[in-house]
């Protein structure tokens, strides 16, 4: 399969599907799923039959994975793994940090990703072996640094799950991660889109994003650009090392040296485990 050819169709998907994203960007009325912050609209639904139809049209023969319309677990056959709208809450608040995501994973493994921000106009897109991009320039944006705790700007998001031991597990390490006699981290993030944050990881803007409770649809395109910019996703939780696409408990870091004694590190600071 000719993967470059794939993200430059998944790239004309992204810029038509921007278009609807940008249309009713802060128009539009919501539906709770789990609960009043995990939301959904009538466009994440009507992009996603677009992009569905489009990909079926065009590779009959791939399997389709949609954050609206997922059924079943995801299989080593050749899939599509699409969030329509990645940051839905922002979205629907006209804050611009939303996208959406359109991943394409082989044997599970992300391979190609195309990441798309229409409010900012913010194109990533990365295929594996063949380098990740934002806006034609290559990434990192900058030249990779040695990477510590103490100097780290690290993504975070508090995510639809507000009680239990996750929330717990997730509240701590932020504590223990921003206090002095923690890991004194030079700041968090909260972008409220897990594509997005995994972006900016690969462009060496930001370098870290822990996550637990997303989804394979809101980390395969980001995982298969980060991937090409000498980063590295691993398991979230302390004690195991290698994540898959749809662990939902992540540890995504950028490209630089100390890369392994900075994971070790992070993990030592993370209080308890998530389980999803």
């Amino acid at each position: 399969m000719d993967l470059e050819e794939i993200r430059d169709f998944l790239v004309q998907l992204a810029r038509t599907a921007g278009e609807m994203i940008r249309e009713k960007t802060g128009k539009v009325t919501w539906d709770d799923k789990m609960n009043s912050v995990d939301l959904v609209t009538e466009t994440d639904a009507a992009v996603e039959r677009m992009v569905k139809e489009q990909l079926a049209s065009k590779y009959p023969d791939f399997k389709f994975m949609g954050e609206e319309t997922a059924h079943g677990v995801l299989t080593a056959d050749p899939t599509f793994i699409v969030d329509p709208i990645d940051g839905t809450t922002n979205f629907i608040h006209r804050f611009p940090s939303s996208c959406i995501s359109l991943g394409f994973a082989v044997d599970k493994v992300p391979v190609v990703g195309v990441v798309y921000n229409p409010l900012l106009d913010h194109m990533y897109q990365g295929v594996q072996g063949k380098g990740a991009y934002f806006n034609g320039q290559k990434l990192p944006l900058k030249p990779p640094s040695e990477l510590s705790l103490g100097t780290a700007l690290i993504a975070i998001e508090w995510g639809s799950e507000r009680s239990g031991p996750n929330y717990t597990c997730k509240t701590q390490t932020f504590a223990n991660l921003a206090a002095s006699d923690g890991g004194m981290v030079h700041g968090f993030r909260s972008m409220g889109s897990a594509a997005l944050n995994l972006c900016s990881v690969a462009a060496g803007t930001l370098d870290a994003y822990w996550e637990g409770g997303c989804w394979a649809w809101d980390v395969c395109a980001g995982w298969a650009i980060l991937a090409e910019t000498g980063g590295a996703v691993v398991h979230g939780n302390p004690g195991t090392d290698k994540a898959a696409v749809d662990s939902r408990v992540y540890l995504a870091v950028r490209a630089g040296s100390n890369q392994q004694k900075f994971i070790a590190d992070f993990k030592s600071h993370i209080k308890g485990s998530l389980s999803y």
